[in-house]
């Protein structure tokens, strides 16, 4: 460390504390590396555990306790859904990223639905990459804005023009739950659901019961997207 003023040895200590930890499980041992190079980069963010295997995830909280987990959807959605449930069992202290070279709209909702806080594609630029990790390390979700199908559109009306039962339909909707559940969980039957979803697209103008969870995570806050 000789020729490296004093303060500035202290400043670079303080950012390694104080920066947030990062863990990968990645099928690809070159995206892990291409991770590990661009962390090396950053001082708020630091990489502290990669695997190659979805079954080493728990053991990687276990030893490390990364403030962020980056999975692969390349193991499977359905693994990688099964990760993100048994993450959420720990305790929900690790937020968690999905990424993949493939991903659609429908999938990246279920996946937040799951517990997923970020999810982002391998394609996209380091930069929307480094404000995913940063903005699910504050404990927001963040989604690619390319993922969503169409720009998004204002809707005809709001949710105050929803009846109670349809508000009841649209909150259980956005927990994932498809019309059987919902039927069962509301005491009507799966045909009188799809009325209700019907009636809901037509006074808000969402298109889609995906379409509807998404609105519902913004309407909460609780999705953000890339800065334009």
């Amino acid at each position: 460390m000789a020729g490296i003023p004093h303060s500035l040895r202290e400043s670079n200590m303080i950012d390694q504390i104080n920066a947030k930890s990062v863990a990968i499980c990645d099928t690809e041992p070159v995206a892990i590396e291409g991770v590990r190079t661009l962390l090396d980069r950053c001082a708020d963010l630091r990489l502290v555990a990669a695997e190659p295997s979805v079954l080493g995830a728990m053991e990687i909280v276990r030893l490390h306790g990364p403030a962020i987990m980056i999975l692969d959807k390349g193991f499977g959605i359905h693994v990688v859904m099964d990760c993100l449930h048994r993450l959420q069992l720990w305790g929900g202290q690790v937020a968690s990223i999905v990424w993949g070279v493939n991903l659609n709209e429908a999938e990246a909702l279920r996946l937040m639905q799951f517990g997923a806080l970020g999810v982002v594609r391998k394609t996209a630029p380091l930069e929307s990459l480094l404000e995913c990790m940063r903005t699910v390390a504050a404990g927001n979700t963040w989604m690619e804005e390319s993922l969503l199908q169409e720009p998004e559109r204002g809707p005809r009306g709001t949710r105050s023009n929803l009846t109670s039962r349809e508000l009841q339909v649209v909150e259980l909707v956005e927990q994932g739950m498809k019309n059987r559940d919902i039927g069962t969980e509301l005491g009507i039957r799966p045909g009188t659901v799809k009325i209700h979803l019907k009636h809901i697209f037509e006074k808000t103008g969402i298109r889609g019961r995906y379409g509807l969870a998404l609105s519902g995570l913004r309407e909460k806050g609780l999705l953000s997207l890339p800065a334009a």
